[in-house]
This record gives C-alpha cells, structure tokens and sequence, in this order.
C-alpha cells in the first residue's frame, strides 16, 4: 500500500496529484528549484525538497536529485507528472532500483513509445529521411522525437526552410526535454487531432476511455480540449479506439497513456503514444466520472481493472489560460498574478496562487478551466461564460481568444481543423476594447483620491486620466459637480474606488475595479495608467532590435557582428523564455553597427540587442 507519493514535476500537475493524494489520505512529497521555493506546489505538499542547480529549469530534469529527494522524504512511490521525466525510461529504472513504486507504465513501455520514431516503426510506419525530403514531400512537419506541448516542432513548406528548421527544432528540444532527436514527417493539413485515452492494469485488461478531440492549436501548442471528440461517425471512432488498444497491447502497457491520431479524409494517421498522463486528461475524467491519478495509484498498487470501463456521459470542454500577449506576437508574459478566480460549476486545475510570480523560466501556462454538461452545446456555453465572468488579475493572458474561439460558429457546429487559428486568428484577436472601461477606471481613481468629490464652485477644465489599452492611448475625461462626478455622454450612477457603475442609453453597466501599481483591471480587461508628465524615454536608433520578452540569449546568427552586411528577414538573435524559443530577424537589408548582447546573457523586455541601419 503506498502512503506517501513524490511528484516528479511542479506547477499545475503537481498541485492536481496532490489533491488527489490528499483524498486517499497519502502523504505527499514536493520538489523544487531555487526558482520555484514558495510555489504553490511546494505550499501544498505536505513536505518539499530542494533540486540543487544553478539553473532553475535543468534541475527538474536531474533524475538522480528526484531519486535523492524521494529517499530523503521517506516516500516510497513516485509520480512522474507529465513533461520533464514522465517520458524517462532511465528515470523509471532508477526509482525502482532505489526500491520505490513507480506510478507508471513499465520502463520498456516507455523506452518504445516515448521516442517518436521508434513508435511509428512500431506500428509499422517510418518517418521521412530529413536529407531526402524532396519538393515533392512538402509540406513537411519537423517534430522532437521526445516530449510534446508543440515544443521542438516546425511546419517546413520550402526546402530552403528545412535546415533552419531542423537547427531549430533540435535546440529547442534539448532545452525542454533534455534530448536533441527530431524527425521528418508529412504534414497533414485540414486534419483534426484526435486522441485516445487509454488506461490498462498489470492482468492483461485494457480500458479506451473514448476519444477527445484537440484540434484548436497553435503554434502546435493546444488551446482548447474536448471529450467526446464531436461529429466523428461511430465506425471510425471505434477504428480509433482499437488501433489505441493495438498501440497498448504491443509494448504491454501499464498505467495511463494517450494515442494521438491526426483525422483526414475518413482515416486516422497514427502520430504518437505518450506514455504518461496528458495535461487535457480532466475532460476525459469528467465524461467518465473517474479520477484518473486515483486509477494510476490503484493500478501501481496491482488493482486490476474491471472488465469493462464506465459509461460514458454528456461532454466537457477544457481551455488553457496562458500568460502571453496577442498585442506582442503572443509573446510569453511575466509578472505578478494578483488574483485568479473562477465562477461555481466548473474545475480550475493551476499552478499558482493569488500572489504568486510568473517567472520566465517554465511554461506560461497559468491555468486550466474545465465545464462538464450533459451536452456539447451547454459545455461550450458553460465554459465561455465562466471564463467571461474569471476575475484575472496579472499579466496580459489568451483569455480573449479563448472566448471568442468557443463561441466561433466553425467551432460550434464542430466544423474545426487543425488549421483553425491559421485562418481565424486575426478576426479572433482584434481589440474590442470597452469604450467606457477607461472613464471608469477614471472615476474609481478620482474616488480613491478624493473620497467625497473634490466640488468646486466655480467651473473648470474637466479633469483628464491617460490609459494605454491594446497599444493606444486614450484619455478619459470627468468633471465633480454639484451632484458628484459627472461625464459626457453618460450618467454616473456609482463610483467608488472599486465599482462603477455607469448608465448610457438607459442601460446600466457595472465595472469592478482593481488597481495594483500602475495597472488597472476593469472587469475582463487591462489597462495601464500613464504619468501626467512622462518621464523621458530612453532614444534608440532606427533598425534597433528590443527584446521583446525577457529571456535568455541562446543564439547569435554566425559571425554577427558590427559591420556585417545582413538581409531583411534573416534571423540574427534567438531567444529562450518559458521553454520557447524566438528568433529576431534583420528588420532590414543593411548593415550591422551594433552588437550589444553575447550569447548566454539575461535580458529584459526592451533590451538593446543590436541595431542594423537600412542601406
């Protein structure tokens, strides 16, 4: 009987095992690095333990200090999470030959399926040979053939892309996963992703716990999850799940795992086994009524399965909140998350409390909100309310998108592909700005500083606030009258230095307020109070390259340096925040005449780079 667990992870998947733990009355065992000591993760946990290293992310990857840390903790089982070391056959191997229960499939398993050119051969497919990819292959998807989450991956339409791609790809794979390998394969367009849940014990039985359907990515990260995956006819779901069960049988699986399929034309094409728990697993939990981690203990323990698995019921939709900017690029975003609160009736599986700070060293996945509804209609509805109604205070998030993308029609009539956000992003990012969301973030600062009103007796300018909001400036204007705050073309009908409450055409809108330094949240959206008299802003020249996120500079385009003549659009410095990486390009075809960054060094948002002058 196990009673106490490590979690081999940190963030959200940590904190979700361990609530499970606390459930079945298991002790539980944090690590963590220098980075992540007051995480919620390790406040959670019933005890933590420090990772030693100096950098923050590589520690995570360190098998033998998780090993360390669960034997000094006294635990005597380990759950790999997802990421990191879930996919390590080596780490599998050496917690058990520390004596310690593995809370996943077998390491042989994983040593199969975990590398995803040895599991396409298994299942009697190959990948292409990166230097024999011909026009006639394009496009191509160059993928990491460790780890997931869209990292290491690149969609190659020009052979002269291939190279850059394959360089790229590598590098960011061995940042995130600890392993360099990529490999070649065709690009499916219009497809939709589908996968299979699939849970098996030690006695032979193997569940396939229906089908989800994640096809709503970007940049080949997922965005939006669901369970059931919609609209699929029933001879070609069962095809999914038996070639799943196919997939388990081979290796004989044991524990949690998912079988991913890309859906074209009728027929799947199998991408991968990842052997280990997914981050969209809650929709499947929901549809089943089942607890997932709870099924991984059982069957670590040696429980078997019964013959047949649950019935399935109704639907559940999951989005992924993620710190990033669509102002910026999506850039990744750090900063303090002041609050995050969800309404009643759905699931938030995070990582993070009120307070807690979204540093730039892990993935800018902030949280996951789940809606489970009896159907698929009432899901998506459920789901985009709450997340209208999510109180987040913090850094610049994809809250928007995900709104807008739950209630786009092609999503809603289940008409979505892989290729959704390729034509729907512009239209589903453009600013929307409330018109009065800055009157009223106005007012509830007149009430902050003059409580009572500040009426004069005789007539004056109207008093005036600056907000940047979605990259522009805008000035509201107000007045204090006799009868209090007063503004054109609207009445005051409450202001405090919370709430607002405005009237315009006869009807009433509220506006809660928050205001943390210079930022201001006016119920969904950000903005940010600009000085009465700004200060002076550092000049820099034309063709000047900023960093636009704070990272770390991994790369420098070779042999740059002043003087070097360089083509518009050629990549010169590579960037790492949150497992990702950013190439900055020439803004122009020009010279080089600085250089002001090396190789290894920290930056922030707007770091002088280098500058390149036009010729």
């Amino acid at each position: 009987m196990i009673t106490s667990v490590l979690v081999a992870n940190r963030g959200e998947i940590a904190c979700r095992v361990f609530r499970t733990c606390r459930e079945a009355g298991v002790r539980t065992v944090a690590v963590h690095s220098d980075a992540d000591a007051e995480a919620l993760h390790t406040r959670v946990a019933d005890t933590a333990v420090r990772l030693p290293g100096s950098s923050p992310a590589d520690t995570y990857l360190r098998a033998d200090l998780v090993v360390k840390a669960a034997v000094a903790a006294g635990a005597d089982a380990v759950h790999p999470g997802y990421g990191f070391l879930s996919e390590n056959a080596g780490f599998a191997r050496a917690v058990l030959d520390a004596g310690l229960v593995w809370i996943g499939p077998p390491p042989q398993a994983i040593e199969a399926m975990a590398s995803k050119t040895r599991a396409k051969q298994l299942m009697g497919l190959a990948p292409l040979a990166a230097d024999a990819v011909t026009e006639a292959d394009l496009p191509v998807l160059v993928k990491a053939a460790a780890g997931g989450g869209g990292r290491g991956m690149r969609v190659v339409r020009r052979l002269a892309e291939l190279g850059p791609a394959l360089e790229g790809a590598r590098a960011e794979a061995a940042s995130a996963f600890g392993d360099g390998e990529v490999f070649v394969e065709p690009y499916v367009e219009h497809g939709r992703h589908v996968e299979v849940q699939i849970l098996a014990d030690a006695h032979g039985t193997v569940w396939a716990l229906g089908t989800r359907d994640c096809s709503l990515q970007r940049r080949h990260q997922k965005v939006i999850e669901e369970a059931p995956a919609p609209g699929l006819a029933e001879p070609l779901a069962e095809e999914l799940r038996a070639l799943a069960v196919r997939a388990a049988r081979a290796v004989s699986y044991v524990g949690a795992g998912t079988v991913e399929f890309l859906v074209a034309d009728g027929r799947p094409h199998f991408l991968e086994m990842n052997t280990r728990l997914q981050v969209e697993h809650p929709v499947t939990e929901a549809v089943f009524g089942l607890d997932l981690v709870a099924e991984q203990i059982r069957i670590a323990e040696g429980a078997a399965l019964d013959a047949e698995p649950p019935r399935a019921r109704g639907h559940a939709v999951e989005a992924r909140l993620y710190a990033e900017d669509p102002a910026a690029d999506w850039t990744p975003q750090t900063g303090v998350l002041h609050r995050l609160s969800v309404p009643e009736g759905v699931r938030l599986d995070t990582g993070y409390g009120d307070g807690d700070n979204i540093g730039v060293h892990y993935d800018p996945m902030i949280a996951k909100v789940v809606a489970h509804a009896p159907t698929r209609a009432e899901a998506i509805r459920r789901l985009a309310g709450a997340l209208e109604r999510t109180v987040l205070h913090g850094p610049v998030t994809n809250r928007d998108l995900l709104v807008r993308s739950l209630r786009h029609p092609e999503f809603t009539s289940a008409r979505m592909d892989t290729g959704f956000y390729d034509r729907h992003l512009g239209e589903l990012t453009a600013p929307a700005p409330d018109p009065h969301a800055p009157l009223a973030a106005a007012l509830a600062d007149a009430r902050t500083r003059s409580p009572f009103g500040g009426w004069r007796n005789v007539p004056s300018q109207p008093q005036t606030k600056r907000y940047a909001v979605g990259g522009e400036e805008i000035e509201a204007a107000y007045t204090h009258g006799r009868s209090g705050l007063m503004a054109e073309g609207v009445q005051v009908v409450h202001a405090t230095p919370s709430l607002v409450v405005l009237e315009s055409d006869g009807v009433r809108h509220r506006y809660e307020i928050a205001r943390y330094g210079d930022q201001v949240h006016v119920n969904g959206e950000t903005l940010t109070a600009l000085p009465r008299f700004p200060a002076p802003q550092a000049q820099h020249a034309p063709g000047s390259l900023l960093a636009p996120m704070p990272g770390t500079v991994v790369k420098l385009a070779p042999g740059l340096a002043t003087g070097s003549s360089v083509e518009a659009g050629e990549p010169l410095v590579w960037l790492e925040a949150m497992k990702m990486q950013h190439v900055i390009p020439a803004p122009a075809t020009g010279t080089v005449t600085a250089v002001r960054v090396t190789e290894g060094q920290q930056v922030q948002v707007g770091t002088l780079l280098a500058v390149v002058q036009d010729t």
